[in-house]
């Protein structure tokens, strides 16, 4: 299993969000127009309430905003990279603004796979060099790319 497989499509956006709501939206709308979920609102509205329980700004400038559905067959991953120099105020568990967002989706009866994805995720965002090139990247393929190492 490779982290790339799940990025439906390529979804990879560069935001210039004001908000964490926003940048929700954002890649939401993103995943809607590839045509990864069908409903734009309730998947918002999961993401929005799983956000709620307990940020998921994990620290290190990093967000791992998530939901999972019953309508849903296989996992999907969406990178948002924020692009306003400050950053976005994520409630994070290191209090630090976020500026990569890797959003998930999939089946809510998958929980082992998805503790996978989420594993290789974190590791994969917890080398530094790593994140500093997905922040210096110009385009969706040097991101694509960095996800192919």
């Amino acid at each position: 299993m490779t982290l790339l497989q799940f990025i439906r499509d390529g979804v990879v956006r560069f935001l210039n969000a004001n908000s964490r709501n926003e940048a929700l939206h954002q890649l939401v709308e993103a995943l809607k127009e590839v045509g990864a979920i069908q409903n734009f609102e309730q998947f918002y509205d999961a993401v929005l309430q799983r956000e709620q329980l307990v940020s998921t700004g994990i620290g290190m400038g990093v967000a791992i905003p998530h939901a999972k559905m019953e309508n849903f067959d296989h996992f999907f991953l969406a990178v948002g990279i924020q692009r306003a120099k400050e950053g976005l105020e994520w409630d994070a568990l290191d209090g630090a603004p976020v500026k990569l967002i890797f959003m998930i989706g999939g089946p809510a009866n998958q929980q082992t796979e998805y503790l996978k994805i989420l594993s290789r995720l974190t590791t994969a965002i917890k080398d530094e060099k790593r994140r500093m090139h997905l922040l210096a990247a110009n385009s969706k393929e040097e991101i694509i790319k960095l996800f192919e190492k």
